[in-house]
């Protein structure tokens, strides 16, 4: 299957691009994208991936704005994979690892946007996360992350919004490897276990001069698959400064299992001296929800929708603020410095977090337990 990527020097095994070094269903390669104006008015997530071993790609963008959340996606099959296209969606690398653009063509739904990201720091390889369960390699992911601004229209149920880089600004990662996508499979061995056990907390965070990304994955046992704390320095002539092992100090809503507000993210051996960063989320953004990304089973990361699906739906929060917290929540975040030398700073990025199964530490006892 030869494709407009095989006439470059890319191929990393004896295969044409098209096909992956492995045959595990599993395997992904996508984009992710937030956008937040620094405050609470609207949280967009925004993303597109191709899965290889299914024959299958598919975008999304999300816009939490007021009391709706409304979702525009888009799946068709899979063959060229140097075409970032997905109907009305569109992914242009206009300068690899700094500015890209993200399009939405306007289809008559209530999203549609054109927005330019520049990166604020260079884009920085994460640790690989590796899960095996029963066996099974479950995950097996490399990633890159990067802050930074967005420049251009956004349009929301009819209200145009222009979007300047002076306060418009997010993330975006890369990542591509094995993990759960398509169609739901049997559990088995597994039971009522889930893919993921314990708590995912992932914070990349902007300010003036630098970034902080911080990455959580403590199972139930207190052990730590992932676990990262990097400041990286807007100017890349400087080196990044490793945090050492970071302690998050959450507490969870009564009935649910959301992280209230404000919670704390400790660096006690950063190099420096130790600090903290206080989060307070702004507005959140159920990704789980309509995206793919596992509440559901209409639509989901890899799932077979044909040669080509185009669709919309909105979602009252009223509703998804009752339950949409077993998966997945991205915040758009205010974050502040305690201590060190940069006490003070403000800073504003993602807060994501989702918390699976039993977790002694909130004294969730099972997969469906809330906090008391």
């Amino acid at each position: 299957m030869l494709s407009s990527w095989d006439d470059y020097p890319v191929h990393q095994v004896a295969e044409t691009i098209r096909h992956v070094g492995t045959s595990d269903r599993n395997f992904y390669d996508r984009y992710y994208f937030n956008l937040h104006g620094s405050s609470d008015e609207l949280f967009m997530v925004m993303g597109m991936g191709q899965y290889p071993n299914l024959g299958t790609q598919d975008a999304f963008a999300c816009v939490r704005r007021g009391d709706k959340h409304r979702v525009v996606r888009a799946s068709k099959v899979l063959d060229d994979r140097m075409d970032t296209s997905v109907g009305p969606f569109r992914v242009e690398i206009v300068e690899p690892l700094k500015k890209l653009r993200f399009i939405l063509e306007p289809t008559g739904n209530e999203i549609a946007c054109d927005l330019t990201w520049d990166g604020a720091i260079p884009a920085f390889e994460e640790p690989r996360q590796y899960i095996r369960k029963f066996g099974r390699v479950l995950f097996d992911t490399m990633r890159f992350a990067q802050t930074g601004c967005w420049t251009g229209t956004l349009e929301v149920a009819g209200e145009t919004i222009a979007v300047t880089p002076d306060r418009w600004k997010g993330t975006r990662d890369r990542s591509w490897g094995v993990r759960p996508v398509g169609e739901v499979e049997p559990p088995g061995i597994r039971g009522e276990t889930g893919q993921m056990a314990g708590l995912w907390n992932y914070a990349p965070m902007q300010f003036d001069d630098f970034s902080i990304l911080y990455i959580v994955n403590e199972e139930p046992d207190g052990s730590r698959p992932m676990n990262e704390a990097v400041l990286i320095w807007a100017d890349p002539e400087r080196e990044a400064e490793w945090l050492g092992s970071p302690v998050f100090e959450h507490a969870l809503d009564a009935g649910t299992r959301m992280i209230s507000t404000p919670s704390v993210l400790r660096f006690p051996d950063a190099p420096r001296g130790s600090f903290a960063v206080r989060v307070t989320p702004l507005v959140h953004n159920y990704i789980a929800v309509g995206t793919g990304y596992g509440v559901g089973d209409d639509f989901r990361h890899g799932m077979h929708m044909g040669d080509l699906l185009v669709e919309a739906k909105t979602w009252d929060m009223a509703d998804l603020d009752t339950w949409a917290w077993y998966g997945v929540v991205d915040h758009a975040a205010r974050f502040v410095v305690e201590g060190g030398d940069a006490d003070g700073e403000v800073g504003y990025g993602l807060h994501e977090h989702g918390i699976f199964g039993e977790f002694p530490k909130f004294n969730l006892a099972d997969g469906a337990a809330t906090a008391t």
